[in-house]
């Protein structure tokens, strides 16, 4: 007969981070999930959930400028660090990338579009003049269900154009 234990893991850490720009301080147990934080804590749901495995890119977000899964993230990795999710890509006006996304319809129910922006975002943060072959190897992370490329390669093809980007 085993014994039994009943061990509860309360473990909390205080995360301090940069979130859209905004400083957020919240208690937490440090082993959840950056996903589960900014969809249920923070109410910010334009990050999707979907594999969780990493595989589909439908949690990207950009942790000091470099695209990340969320569902990945544990929430100690994000101390200190700057996260940008999808709701902190536009300003005052769509982003660019945004903007192309609309006009060359490049999604089509937009389950997976926020992970693409996102990882368009932090590849055109590194790299000012990609090319469409290089714009595509960029989402390579990143899946889209509903099998329609043909939008997201007008995309592509448009922002490897430098003055479409404008």
């Amino acid at each position: 007969m085993g014994h039994e234990t009943n061990v509860q893991a309360t473990s909390s850490f205080h995360l301090t981070m940069e979130l859209n720009g905004d400083q957020v301080s919240i208690e937490v147990n440090p082993s959840r999930r950056l996903i589960d934080i900014l969809r249920s804590d923070l109410c910010l749901t334009g990050t999707k959930v979907s594999c969780e495995m990493g595989r589909c890119g439908v949690c990207m977000v950009l942790i000091d400028g470099k695209q990340h899964n969320a569902c990945l993230t544990m929430a100690y990795q994000c101390d200190g660090k700057k996260i940008v999710t999808i709701e902190g890509i536009a300003e005052e006006k769509l982003d660019p990338i945004q903007q192309a996304f609309l006009e060359e319809g490049g999604f089509q129910c937009g389950y997976c579009t926020p992970g693409m922006i996102i990882s368009l975002k932090a590849l055109l943060q590194e790299n000012c003049e990609p090319s469409f072959e290089e714009l595509k190897e960029g989402l390579s992370g990143n899946l889209c269900r509903c099998t329609g490329y043909g939008g997201i390669y007008r995309v592509l093809r448009r922002l490897s154009c430098p003055n479409a980007r404008a």
